[in-house]
């Protein structure tokens, strides 16, 4: 294949043996780096294109202008001029698109059916050769970046994230403000007599240069297909030979260093941030030192640093390792959460972990944990599974600017080297002289003197003390600190067990009995040896009040806890379990590699039914909880909109503030009391899937039952107590408005909700066919055109068995305002779909049909799709092909119908409930918006609307309606292979 557009083509890509995809690496003439691959299974294609460029390489005038870029691009170009082409063609066609920005890269990436990739990715292309950023498109989406950064504003991560860039050198291109905002963009340009529409065509002339681009291409296509279709489309791109920005220095120089910030935060958090400056490692990723240092400083076992300070009563999480920086410089991070113990202590925790840092000076470097970790990537990369291909797509183009082509698939993996003086080189530098600690505390609120230029965030800064400084440089050897021992939990046996004679396709029920029903499934897709275990413990205590609740919380939080040490070394080895509290029960599931599941099962159960609870974790994990209750004030307004709407809607939820109020009756002695009471009647409802045997699954279910006996003498449940919580039922016409306010965001939020009906096959499809239809243009309208704010989505709400359509936006335009909106694109959307052609109409279909029978890509997918249909009692396990054969039934007739009846404003059988979340400073506004700005000519007009019933009371509303049934279960696949 001699092509003068090629420079070199790339055979022999190292992928993991269990990979059945075919690969190939190109680099083009133009210096793009390519990755092509080829899967004849998928259900979907997908490219992405990562620019080796980002806000770093923002204009010091014009911050933001690289992420800006980023949103433009998808706005039209000059081969597909119209706003929404890409969007529009990908919805049609099943895909989805996204894009991101961080400091050096620019990443876009999309998913569509696998028969349109080459018309998707023509108009993909196009963003790199001839994008318009026209005029009026910037001056619209400049309000969605600053809706971006008006939802980050509060968000605690984002603060700290910027402010540990403005507090390094200012001279520095890390200390830029990335995101950008409508000052940026607009405002200080205009006022300096900036055009910002020039800027663009400049940043993207100068920056979106074809040596700096690597793209990743997967679809059905053979390689020699992709490779045609990649050339024709992106050999055209300019190389404009920019070099890659090196930074020689590091943002963090003396003056920055031996510095102490005490940052007040937004949520009540406490937690300690130690960072050291570090140089760049990437070219070191074949021994990879932070890695190994990583390793043993965030370890959680026994004899750890984690381990000690939890021990001391001071904190009780810790993550340590390299952070990435830019290329030229890293930061060697060791972050922990404060107990109110551990905030008047933060000198002796960052003593403690400078013992441990001494600790592995003297030790030395370990070959042998070297060999450990190098041993636990190879089996990781040995048995990965398959990827979903716009995530895989993604990550892998960002990945070939760092890699070299043959090695980009395993170079995150595959360790090769152990080489002890450069982890000696990066010990060296986790030094107290090279220290600096942020505190974040509500404590400091009012103690400070510096607020940070883009968040507000307030915070002091001070030198810290020689004399502490000298303290930790003292620091001696800690004898309660120990290096981990050899993992047991490394798997040893990885059989794949023969398919049984009767192998199901879908989950079939092995147990039924007062005690337990046990559906079990073969793995007969993946053929890797893991498996996926899912428990319900359904008990009648654990929801029954707040104060129930609240102890089922605690009880599983305090059991995980003490679990940490013994579970970190499966997790370690890809063993994962996870416990939680629910309306009905208890939740557990157990993850990962099957050979040794059994053994941390039981250890579980052994430990559910014995445990003694340690009186200061208790009042650590009670205080720890009571600050994530009250932290609930600060989620983001649509979430709370989501949150009021759930309260509405089912039969019993229990209201943070109900938590809050009962938490204070929560003992140790009530507590104690609780977990005998809890486990003594039950009943189990469980799904074993993967590489496991019907005779496993039935020993592993009567080891449970066992444990749950011998020790808490648990007994049956009786059948009448097994009960479902349902919905409440809106009547025809019905109209309901809650409003609420956010005392903490400048943003409102807003649920609207159209209940439609019972979830049954007919009514399923019906929905989403609608949403199908409605989802592009939504976006396009709502979000793209007028701008409503930067979080706006359209789909289907389903919860106890009913369902209906609703929209969510957050936004600085008052709720009334939203609702107006909404009512008019829906109207407008009548009138689209009466007026849409049967080939339209039949695309919409086929794109729905795809998405649905998009096959899941690992164990764990495919198990959680079946474990939904167990916990919502509907097991209809084939619901994707029986769902899909009726969709393909549906006419456009059916869709005008259900338009009609359910959702337009005079709809005989429309029921709706919208919740008005309130920003911060809005004055209190009616719920219906009469203002005379409804009639911008440019915005289609909204249908009048009747006058809603105002719910002022949550309990007596849903005292005066009825509740739906439940849905009935799918019995055909219920019978008993017992």
């Amino acid at each position: 294949m001699t092509n003068p557009a090629i420079k070199r083509i790339v055979t022999n890509v190292v992928k993991s043996p269990e990979d059945k995809r075919e690969y190939r690496g190109l680099e083009l003439s133009n210096e793009i780096r390519v990755l092509l691959i080829h899967d004849p299974t998928t259900d979907k294609s997908s490219a992405a294109l990562d620019v080796h460029t980002g806000s770093l390489a923002d204009p010091k005038d014009i911050p933001g202008l690289a992420h800006f870029c980023e949103h433009m691009l998808f706005l039209g170009t000059k081969k597909y001029p119209k706003e929404n082409e890409y969007n529009q063609f990908l919805s049609e066609h099943a895909g989805s698109s996204n894009a991101f920005t961080s400091g050096e890269n620019t990443n876009y990436y999309f998913d569509v059916s696998n028969e349109h990739l080459e018309g998707a990715l023509n108009r993909f292309a196009q963003f790199f050769l001839c994008p318009l950023f026209d005029a009026s498109c910037k001056d619209r989406e400049v309000n969605a970046v600053e809706s971006e950064h008006e939802k980050n504003l509060m968000n605690d991560a984002w603060r700290l994230f910027q402010l540990e860039k403005s507090t390094g050198n200012p001279e520095h291109r890390f200390s830029s403000f990335g995101t950008g905002n409508k000052f940026t963009l607009e405002t200080r340009p205009a006022e300096m007599g900036i055009d910002v529409r020039q800027e663009l065509l400049k940043f993207h002339s100068a920056n979106y240069s074809s040596n700096l681009m690597a793209l990743c291409v997967l679809g059905r296509e053979s390689l020699d297909e992709l490779t045609d279709l990649v050339v024709k489309l992106f050999a055209e791109v300019e190389n404009k030979y920019v070099p890659v920005h090196e930074y020689t220095d590091h943002p963090f120089q003396e003056e920055h260093l031996k510095q102490l910030y005490k940052v007040v935060p937004i949520k009540d958090i406490r937690n300690l941030y130690v960072t050291f400056p570090i140089p760049d490692l990437q070219k070191y990723y074949k021994s990879n030192p932070g890695h190994y240092l990583g390793h043993l400083i965030g370890h959680e076992g026994p004899g750890s640093l984690l381990s000690e300070l939890k021990c001391k009563g001071w904190v009780n999480t810790l993550v340590g390792g390299q952070k990435e920086g830019a290329k030229g410089f890293m930061f060697f991070i060791i972050n922990v959460d404060l107990t109110e113990e551990g905030l008047v202590h933060v000198e002796d925790i960052i003593l403690h972990m400078f013992q441990y840092i001494a600790k592995l000076r003297t030790e030395g470097p370990q070959e042998w944990v070297f060999q450990e970790c190098k041993d636990l990537n190879a089996m990781a990369f040995r048995f990965k599974d398959k990827e979903r291909p716009r995530g895989y797509t993604s990550k892998l183009a960002g990945l070939l600017h760092y890699y070299p082509i043959e090695e980009v698939l395993a170079a995150e993996y595959l360790l090769e080297e152990f080489r002890a003086d450069l982890i000696e080189m990066v010990l060296q530098k986790l030094t107290p002289a090279t220290v600096r600690v942020a505190v974040v505390s509500k404590s400091f609120d009012g103690k400070t003197d510096r607020s940070e230029k883009w968040y507000g965030t307030q915070y002091k800064q001070e030198a810290i003390n020689p004399d502490v400084i000298q303290k930790w440089l003292d620091a001696d050897l800690n004898g309660k600190f120990k290096l981990p021992v050899k993992n047991e939990f490394i798997p040893t046996n990885f059989e794949i067990f023969h398919l049984e004679n009767d192998t199901a396709t879908f989950p079939c029920l092995i147990k039924d009995t007062a005690m337990s029903k046990v559906w079990f499934k073969q793995d007969d897709k993946f053929f890797l040896p893991k498996a996926c275990l899912n428990f319900e413990f359904f008990s009648p205590f654990a929801y029954v009040d707040p104060l129930h609740c609240n102890m089922a919380y605690l009880y599983l939080e305090l059991l995980k806890d003490s679990l940490n040490e013994y579970a970190y070394a499966a997790e370690l080895a890809g063993l994962n379990y996870d416990l939680q509290n629910t309306i009905y029960g208890m939740y557990l599931s157990v993850k990962g590699y099957n050979d040794k599941q059994h053994i941390i099962l039981k250890k579980i159960m052994e430990k559910m039914v014995t445990f003694e609870i340690d009186d200061k974790r208790f009042e650590i994990i009670k205080e720890a909880y009571m600050r994530s209750l009250n932290n609930f004030r600060a989620e983001q307004p649509h979430q709370h909109a989501m949150y009021y709407l759930r309260l509405l809607m089912t039969e019993v939820a229990w209201t943070k503030e109900e938590l809050k109020e009962a938490l204070e009756d929560v003992t140790l002695v009530r507590l104690k009391a609780f977990i005998p009471q809890l486990l003594s009647r039950l009943h189990i409802e469980a799904l074993l899937q993967g590489n496991i045997t019907k005779q496993t699954s039935l020993s592993m279910i009567q080891m449970v039952e066992d444990i749950l006996i011998e020790h808490a003498h648990t007994k049956p449940l009786l059948p009448s107590q097994l009960t479902r919580y349902r919905e409440v039922q809106l009547p025809d016409r019905g109209w309901f408005v809650y409003q609420q306010r956010n005392e903490v965001h400048n943003n409102c939020g807003i649920e609207i909700y159209y209940q439609t009906d019972m979830q049954n096959t007919h009514e399923n499809m019906l929905l989403e066919l609608f949403c199908q239809i409605i989802s592009e243009p939504c976006f396009n309208t709502l979000r793209t055109k007028e701008q409503l704010g930067y979080i706006v989505f359209s789909g289907p709400r389903r919860a106890n068995g009913i369902q209906g359509l609703r929209f969510i936006i957050q936004s600085e335009r008052p709720p009334s305002y939203l609702e107006s909106r909404v009512e008019a694109f829906l109207k407008t959307m009548e009138k689209h779909i009466e007026e849409m052609t049967e080939e339209a109409f039949q695309k919409h279909v086929q794109a729905l049909a795809i998405r649905r029978l998009d096959k899941p890509k690992k164990l764990s997918a495919e198990c959680a799709k079946h474990w939904s249909e167990i916990i919502s009692q509907q097991y209809n396990f084939d619901r994707d092909n029986i769902e899909v054969a009726h969709l393909k039934k549906l006419t456009k007739e059916d869709i005008i119908h259900f338009c009609k009846e359910l959702l337009a404003v005079d709809g005989s059988r429309r029921h709706k409930v919208s919740v008005h979340v309130l920003s911060r400073d809005m004055d209190p506004c009616p719920v219906i918006e009469h203002a005379p700005y409804l009639n911008d000519v440019n915005l289609s007009p909204a249908p009048p609307l009747p006058q809603p019933s105002i719910i002022e009371d949550m309990t007596m509303f849903k005292r005066s309606l009825p509740l739906f049934p439940l849905a009935k279960p799918h019995f055909s696949c219920m019978a008993a292979k017992l």
